[in-house]
């Protein structure tokens, strides 16, 4: 399938499920051209699904944790000019941290959440600065208002991510290039799955938000040029407030309450 000459470009990394798959979706629903990145091989599937929607999909199966598979997406972007580029791929683990989880998938969990999106941002950021135009979509969280027993490293990631995400918006104010940081609270996708949290009262789907939805409020505060966007239920909103007011120390043991294994089932 050609590409009109007319059609923007969409850069989208975790587009094979989940939130980043509807991300993809909004915008080949919106006119944009795409190239899609994950690991799984569910991203064949989500390629031609987006195709189905009149978008010419190129997608790309790579790891991003490692520095080799950043530079094959960089590579194959190319020097085509990106319109948009959300950086979305991320993984998560619950657990408590010295005595359950695995340190290999805890620093791969860094190199993903964290280096990936520092290392993809510095290989495509130049390009639109130098034409002066862009929109960059970082997905943070609502749980990076917080510490996060039961998930340390990766509530640690998405401070990370958020700060970045602020940084360099300010750092790109007069450039043409807007910076929105996404802000999810708990959504119903494969993540608590992988994360080995079902057990969990934040990994139960009752509740949980669409990631469908999330996408939306994403896409529209990216287009939109939005510093930030508290996706999802209202409470996500009331909690990213609360995040400014609490100490850490009660926002610590609200989120362990949330997230210790087990707690699915706890009464209180």
């Amino acid at each position: 399938m050609g590409s009109d000459a007319d059609r923007q470009l969409a850069v989208v990394t975790g587009a094979s499920s989940g939130i980043g798959f509807h991300l993809a979706r909004e915008f080949a629903e919106h006119g944009f051209d795409l190239v899609v990145a994950a690991e799984d091989a569910e991203l064949s599937q989500a390629r031609a699904d987006l195709e189905h929607l009149g978008a010419h999909v190129e997608a790309v199966q790579v790891d991003l944790s490692t520095r080799e598979g950043v530079e094959e997406l960089a590579s194959r972007v190319g020097d085509r000019p990106v319109a948009a580029l959300a950086l979305n791929a991320g993984i998560g683990m619950g657990g408590d941290f010295v005595r359950d989880t695995d340190l290999e998938q805890e620093l791969r969990m860094v190199d993903l959440n964290c280096r990936s999106t520092v290392h993809l941002a510095k290989r495509l950021l130049p390009g639109m600065v130098e034409r002066g135009a862009g929109r960059v979509l970082v997905t943070s969280s609502v749980a990076s208002t917080m510490p996060g027993p039961y998930q340390a490293v990766y509530n640690a990631t998405k401070s990370f991510t958020q700060s970045f995400a602020e940084a360099i918006r300010e750092e790109l104010k007069d450039t043409g290039v807007t910076v929105t940081s996404l802000m999810p609270g708990p959504t119903e996708t494969e993540f608590f799955d992988r994360a080995d949290m079902r057990d969990t009262k934040i990994g139960s789907p009752e509740g949980n938000d669409d990631p469908a939805d999330v996408a939306k409020d994403g896409f529209e505060a990216l287009m939109a040029g939005k510093q930030q966007v508290v996706a999802g239920a209202k409470a996500n909103s009331l909690q990213a407030r609360a995040g400014r007011l609490v100490p850490d120390a009660l926002k610590a043991k609200g989120h362990a309450a949330m997230a210790k294994p087990g707690s699915a089932s706890d009464d209180d």
